[in-house]
């Protein structure tokens, strides 16, 4: 019983180090957005007092600078319509190569795979000079590049999902007179909510935070909220510490809610990918 008791007491102690170290910076970033942007350089682990204390000041002069809200729709634009189009079309293709047993796909499913392992530094440099000659270097283009980045994993989760799905419901529908579309869409999907909520937040995180393909695809003219935070740096390296502190407490926040209201999904999705294939 005592060692059961000092087991449970040394997980719990893990845990809240490392739960501690992975909030730090967090709380060190929002600490740090009520402050002059003169004291933050100096006093970066203090509170704020009465000297170093600003306000409002950082994040209404943030959002003015970097024109927060365009941004910020334009992120939104961005992110919900890839991850519709990634949940949409990696659920069907997984369907399908889960059901349709052949060579063709069975290549089709490694290929999704071994997509996974492929560093996009890699490729960032063909991917770019292609979508410029496709004009695809713009809201609309990149979602279709998110959706070919993002299919490895997706399809990878969905598949896992499927093999769980008795086939007889599928064929019971279809004895019904529906076809496969309508089977899938009336039938297979509903049963994919889970890994579906799952591979959604996982992207959401993803595309939302990504700052390497919208910078190498869309620049300057339609800037998400991360290359538009990278504006607040002047020139000869001086930044702007006290706004940019500002704005990724903004830029943090929506996607924290959005995590902590769907996370209970993550792990069970995850979980009947993974043993229930």
């Amino acid at each position: 019983m005592q060692k059961t008791r000092a087991k449970d007491y040394s997980i719990f102690t893990i845990l809240l180090v490392l739960a501690i170290a992975f909030l730090s910076p967090i709380f060190i970033v929002l600490m740090n957005s009520f402050k002059g942007k003169f004291y933050i350089s100096d006093t970066p682990f203090l509170f704020p007092n009465e000297t170093t204390f600003v306000g409002l000041k950082n994040y209404t002069s943030g959002v003015a600078k970097i024109d927060f809200f365009s941004a910020f729709g334009m992120s939104l634009f961005i992110t919900v319509c890839s991850v519709a189009v990634i949940v949409l079309f990696t659920s069907m293709t997984a369907w399908y190569i889960t059901r349709v047993k052949s060579k063709f796909t069975g290549m089709m499913y490694y290929a999704f795979v071994f997509s996974m392992i492929v560093p996009f530094q890699m490729v960032m440099f063909t991917m770019t000079k292609t979508a410029n000659v496709l004009h695809l270097d713009n809201p609309i283009g990149i979602i279709l590049i998110y959706l070919g980045f993002g299919s490895g994993l997706s399809v990878f989760m969905f598949s896992g999902f499927v093999k769980s799905i008795p086939l007889e419901v599928e064929e019971a529908v279809m004895i019904d007179g529906c076809n496969p579309p309508q089977a899938f869409f009336k039938v297979v999907l509903p049963i994919l909510k889970p890994i579906a909520v799952t591979v959604a937040i996982l992207n959401v995180m993803w595309v939302w935070n990504d700052f390497l393909l919208p910078d190498l695809l869309i620049g300057t003219e339609y800037k998400t909220i991360p290359i538009a935070i990278q504006y607040l740096k002047g020139g000869y390296g001086s930044i702007d510490m006290g706004a940019m502190m500002a704005m990724l407490v903004l830029a943090i926040v929506p996607i924290i809610i959005f995590y902590l209201t769907c996370q209970k999904y993550i792990i069970e999705g995850v979980v009947a990918g993974a043993v229930k294939g």
